[in-house]
């Protein structure tokens, strides 16, 4: 029986091509974080030496608790790491990797080291929600990013100079930026491929057990027809045209005329396909939008009920309580409880 032969690495000069320091925030997204460093180890083992270099830190250089309540010790703080800045270990590359909270983390020292950071030429990213950090830091003004779907809409509400995509990752010169979770594996891929070529990266997908690169353009959620179940072409029309009009929501008679239907036909078509009118389905997403703007941003609860299609805060307060089972208020006073609790049971993991 034959064998296939065994690889030979990968031919490249044996040079250090990225130094990366990786800034942790408290609670962020582990998930984001490993699939971020990972392909770095894999590319170095089948080269055969360290072309990537990569240091941990955080803003005091205490450790810090990832969302899954794992604790990362670091090497280093904002300090150390600005210290570095004027010195032979000067990064190539700085990623902030945040997640659940970022809107509560306002840390100057932070935002300062990385406007620094950038103006001394060094390439910023952001993991997960890191994209929320570097626009508190004043570097996302007319660039494009990508932060996690659930992130966007209360991060267009709060950084509407920044040129946000729901992609899976953004590269807009020297700012990087991806959605989190394995979209971080994607868009190190292409750092690595860009530095090595595509046979390195298809090497790495193999130790992964991926089957292929995802382009930056590829959808972060799953399809429509996926996600709700939904065959019918038509329902799946309403909805996307319902998705894009949710700050001012369309009549149901102007949705029919968009899709060459009567109104009549696209209310029984909604009950047969969804189970529910589609003025019902419509103040769902509505508030589902809502939600987030609540737990994810500081916006006064008028300004959310105004960015939600809602005339009034009377209004959408009701209907908020109708749904959810709890005011617009008791939703952000729960939220506010859950940010400042502590991790239960930490594991405690060395860099």
């Amino acid at each position: 029986m034959l064998q296939a032969p065994i690889r030979a690495p990968v031919e490249a000069p044996k040079t250090l091509k990225r130094s990366i320091v990786f800034l942790l925030i408290p609670n962020f997204s582990m998930i984001a974080f490993a699939t971020a460093i990972e392909p770095l180890r894999i590319a170095n083992r089948i080269l055969g030496h360290e072309a990537y270099r990569w240091r941990l830190a955080s803003p005091t250089g205490a450790p810090v608790f990832a969302s899954n309540s794992v604790e990362i010790t670091v090497t280093g703080s904002i300090e150390t790491e600005r210290r570095a800045l004027l010195t032979e270990r000067k990064p190539s590359m700085v990623f902030v990797c945040s997640g659940v909270f970022v809107e509560d983390f306002n840390d100057k020292s932070s935002f300062s080291y990385l406007r620094e950071t950038h103006q001394r030429g060094v390439a910023v990213g952001g993991l997960c929600t890191g994209a929320w950090i570097l626009a508190r830091a004043g570097l996302l003004a007319g660039r494009r990013c990508a932060i996690h779907w659930e992130n966007l809409p209360g991060f267009s509400e709060a950084f509407p100079r920044a040129d946000v995509h729901a992609d899976l990752f953004e590269i807009d010169h020297n700012l990087f930026t991806c959605a989190g979770g394995t979209a971080s594996l994607d868009m190190m891929l292409a750092l690595i491929g860009e530095d090595h070529g595509d046979d390195l990266v298809n090497r790495i997908c193999e130790q992964a057990l991926t089957d292929r690169v995802r382009a930056s353009h590829d959808r972060q959620r799953l399809p429509l027809r996926a996600r709700l179940g939904v065959q019918h072409a038509k329902v799946l029309s309403i909805i996307e045209i319902m998705e894009a009009n949710l700050g001012e929501p369309l009549s149901l008679v102007e949705i029919s005329r968009h899709i060459g239907l009567s109104r009549r036909q696209v209310e029984r078509l909604f009950d047969k396909e969804m189970g529910r009118s589609p003025a019902r389905y419509y103040l769902e997403i509505r508030l589902d939008r809502a939600r987030h703007l609540l737990l994810q941003s500081a916006l006064p609860i008028v300004e959310i009920a105004v960015a939600s299609g809602f005339v009034s805060a009377s209004h959408f307060s009701k209907c908020y309580r109708e749904l959810y089972g709890r005011s617009p208020q008791q939703e952000r006073a729960a939220r506010a409880a859950l940010g400042s609790g502590t991790a239960l049971a930490p594991t405690r993991v060395g860099a």
